[in-house]
Parts: C-alpha cells; structure tokens; sequence
C-alpha cells in the first residue's frame, strides 16, 4: 500500500486537492504498474515558512515529496515517477519543479497492512487486493 505524502507550504482549494489525488493515483498505477484501490495519498499544508529547500527562497512555494513504497521497482521507473509527479504539481499547485524534492522509502510487502490482508511482494500487473 504506497502512501504518498505530500507537503506544501499553500493552501489549494478542495476541487484542486480532489484533481491531484485523483492524477496522482492514475500516474502511480500507470508507472509501476499496479491497481489503484491500495494507493495512499496524503497532502499536509502548512503556512509559507514553514517549509524550504536550500534552493529555493523563503517566499516560494514548496512541495516535499515522501513515498513510500514496496521494493522491486527500478530506478528507471522510480525516476520516471519522481518526474511525472513533479509534473502534477506543477500542474496543480502551480509549485515549479526546481523548488519540489522527492525521497523514495522502500519496504517488503508485508510492512503494508490493510484490513483484509497484508501486501504480497510487488509483481507487475498485480492487483494486490485480489
């Protein structure tokens, strides 16, 4: 079950949120090749400076990007999702790439638990409810 934690120093309108879940979850399963019905998504917004990157000015927007996720992904599409995603907010926070950072954690499968079952290692073309 990835959670995909998402931090930014703005406040987005409910409909903006509901869009960028909405993209996020589709990118995911897209890119890693999985469903969507175990996918976590969490954004935290907090006042303007209350987040930085070295980079980036004081007054700019910030996104800090955690995801965890399950082991056995490359870095090809671990890459390729960083960059998707930092396309998304763009797109929908209006935070420019240079000032967003993103860290992948790695897990077993067995660390994501939901009611009905723990996950199974990651397989492509899973379904892992099923």
């Amino acid at each position: 079950m990835p959670h995909l934690q998402f931090e930014i120093n703005k406040k987005v309108a409910k409909e903006t949120k509901e869009n960028f879940v909405i993209e996020i979850r589709e990118c995911f399963s897209e890119v890693m090749d999985t469903g969507t019905d175990h996918i976590a998504v969490s954004i935290r917004e907090y006042d303007k400076y209350s987040l930085s990157i070295g980079r980036a000015d004081f007054k700019d927007d910030i996104c800090l990007m955690n995801l965890d996720i399950r082991e056995g992904r490359t870095i090809e599409k671990r890459r390729e999702l960083a960059l998707r995603f930092m396309d998304i907010v763009k797109n929908n926070f209006g935070i420019i790439q240079k000032n967003q950072y993103l860290t992948f954690t790695e897990h077993k499968g067995e660390d994501f638990h939901l009611v009905e079952k723990y996950l199974a290692s990651w397989e492509s073309g899973e379904d892992p409810l099923v």
